[in-house]
């Protein structure tokens, strides 16, 4: 995976703490997208639409979710937002600046928003919104890069055809 070349990340919460891109790119970035994919398939069989996110801190998944919106009734259940308010809650502004999110499918313009609150150094995605956009017949919705641009490095499409696969078995 061909991830940025920037040597210095800025931080979602404008402090002067930044992270070195390079121990970001010696992470197992297909592993961990991976674990959100199969996170992604555990919410479709649960009744869920097929989305799953990962956060890793030193190449160690910290915490996971997947799309709990119909199942726990609350819009808010987006797997990439549910994370974004934990780590606020439970981790450092630095070590939230150390930090990525392996989501299977680009994050919405409110999932990004958190993500930017959040201050995460990167988050790494499978599925773009115009590809999501073609499998469901929607509108493509606003690119995470445009809501996280200068606070958080976006990189994808990673592993396309397997996170691909994983919306098509959904039947959008």
């Amino acid at each position: 995976m061909e991830l940025s070349e920037r040597e210095r990340l800025p931080c979602g919460d404008q402090s002067s703490t930044t992270v070195t891109a390079v121990s970001l790119d010696d992470f197992d970035h297909d592993s961990h997208m991976r674990r959100a994919f199969a996170l992604a398939s555990e919410a479709a069989e649960r009744g869920d639409e097929p989305f799953g996110s990962v956060l890793v801190r030193d190449d160690e998944i910290v915490r996971e979710a997947s799309n709990r919106i119909v199942t726990e009734d609350d819009i808010r259940r987006h797997p990439e937002l549910h994370l974004a308010h934990l780590a606020v809650r439970e981790m450092t502004p630095e070590e939230r600046a150390e930090t990525v999110m392996y989501t299977s499918t680009e994050p919405c313009p409110m999932c990004a928003g958190g993500m930017a609150t959040a201050g995460f150094a990167r988050v790494v995605y499978s599925v773009g919104a115009d590809d999501l956009a073609v499998l469901t017949g929607g509108t493509p919705s606003v690119r995470a890069a445009d809501v996280l641009s200068d606070r958080t490095d976006v990189v994808g499409p990673v592993l396309l055809e397997e996170g691909l696969t994983v919306h098509e078995s959904y039947g959008w």
